[in-house]
């Protein structure tokens, strides 16, 4: 890094000095991470990992599309975006891959992700920077929205077939099973709390109910007034049938499923992301 003297002026004798050490250590951190060898995003990998701070690099067939960085725990990071692909139609965990750095706990303060992302975008775009990969559940201000066509949720959507994980056969109150579903799929699913939940029973037949097959079998057993929906990145069960949503592709309704085509937006700019504010949850 070359300092840099500014012109006063136009007198010869005083000059303003500058020197930008944010952007030289953002040029070090992103010389480090291209020096490194590529693993592929598996737990095998994350398993070889110390559980330290650090900041972290993804790739899609070999092509450079997220910085991202762990306040605490790089393993825990990397193992959150392993599980929510893991959920996505369109992109395998085969074609991803990542490079990371430990850190110091006091370095994090200095917003090392941001550095690298500065670094990258004086370079050309970052694609999943501020393209929704990062977000956590928007809340339900935002079910209503029109995604952008290039936003992750409408790229690579929630896969529906994905079995849930931790069912077990026999009977259940929906109760105990919206709460074995929540936790056994990789993508969010928010529902409205009532205490119907805990009168109401379904018969689980299977150990392997993919997330299509087990929302029919939630539906069986609300009220008609009630719906389950997928939206592009997430599923949401609330009383409003038969509302529509704009970014829904399937609706579920008294045991059975309604298709629907999702409207997006021009590609544009995605609001600014929620996973850099907190990045070990």
């Amino acid at each position: 890094m070359t300092p840099t003297l500014e012109p006063n002026g136009g007198d010869g004798y005083h000059k303003d000095f500058t020197l930008s050490i944010t952007k030289a250590l953002g040029d070090q951190l992103a010389i480090a991470l291209d020096g490194l060898d590529r693993a592929p995003l598996n737990e095998a990998s994350i398993a070889g990992l110390k559980e330290k701070p650090g900041v972290y690099q993804l790739y899609l067939n070999g092509q450079f599309v997220y910085v991202g960085k762990a306040d605490k725990s790089l393993p825990a990071r990397l193992r959150n975006h392993l599980r929510k692909i893991s959920g996505r139609r369109r992109i395998s965990l085969d074609e991803m891959a990542f490079s990371c750095l430990y850190v110091a706990e006091d370095f994090s303060a200095l917003a090392p992700e941001q550095l690298l992302i500065s670094h990258h975008k004086e370079l050309g775009n970052i694609p999943w920077n501020n393209n929704g990969f990062g977000n956590k559940d928007p809340g339900r201000q935002r079910d209503t929205t029109v995604l952008k066509s290039n936003h992750f949720d409408t790229q690579f959507p929630i896969d529906l077939d994905r079995p849930v994980d931790g069912l077990s056969i026999g009977e259940s109150t929906l109760e105990e099973f919206l709460e074995t579903v929540k936790a056994g799929l990789p993508y969010n699913f928010r529902y409205q709390k009532s205490p119907l939940y805990k009168s109401r029973t379904v018969h689980v037949p299977s150990e392997s109910l993919t997330a299509d097959q087990a929302f029919r079998l939630i539906s069986t057993a609300i009220p008609e007034s009630w719906q389950i929906t997928a939206l592009m990145g997430y599923g949401i069960m609330y009383d409003d049938a038969p509302a529509t949503y704009k970014s829904a592709w399937r609706y579920y309704r008294a045991g059975s499923h309604v298709d629907a085509i999702p409207e997006a937006d021009p590609v544009g700019e995605v609001e600014a992301e929620d996973a850099l504010q907190s990045s070990d949850e």
